[in-house]
């Protein structure tokens, strides 16, 4: 009996059977004019999250980027607030959300990319969870500078070597 003939041979999957077992979204991210209000801001990204979910999509992620500069000018502004929004959907809603932007006066640019692979996790906000352990535990900081020693900088190392001989007779 052959050996080739007993082996199952090997085919490589086509490029739709490869598309099919990955599933594709959407991110989009938009530049906001630096002079709004942070408020205002949500206000936008609750806008467009709503707007996404009229036409049938899924938001899976939004997350403001905070306020950085650009690259070059856009619309007299050298700054922007960057806002990632990654979402689902058939891609019919692709135009629909970018006309709602491109009518905005807030928003001075935004692009929209299809993405391949696993969905993107939710990451909460750094900033919320930070200040609530702030919140909760204000001795947390004090008591971590207690515990490290203090040296003082004029302190020179042969005053530094006599207290630690003091120290040891002393025990």
């Amino acid at each position: 009996m052959n050996r080739r003939s007993s082996r199952k041979s090997y085919e490589p999957k086509t490029l739709s059977e490869t598309m099919n077992d990955q599933q594709s979204y959407y991110e989009t991210m938009y530049i906001l004019r630096p002079d709004i209000a942070e408020d205002e801001v949500t206000k936008h990204i609750d806008k467009y999250n709503k707007l996404l979910e009229e036409f049938g999509s899924i938001v899976l992620d939004s997350q403001m980027r905070g306020k950085r500069r650009l690259a070059y000018q856009i619309a007299k502004h050298r700054e922007g607030i960057y806002v990632q929004l990654s979402h689902q959907g058939d891609g019919q809603h692709i135009f629909k959300i970018e006309k709602a932007m491109r009518l905005s006066e807030d928003v001075i640019r935004y692009m929209t990319v299809k993405q391949e692979g696993p969905l993107p996790t939710p990451k909460p906000s750094t900033k919320s969870s930070t200040k609530a352990d702030d919140k909760e535990n204000p001795e947390t900081k004090v008591e971590s500078k207690e515990d490290q020693p203090v040296v003082n900088a004029n302190t020179s190392n042969s005053e530094k070597d006599g207290n630690e001989i003091k120290e040891n007779a002393k025990s």
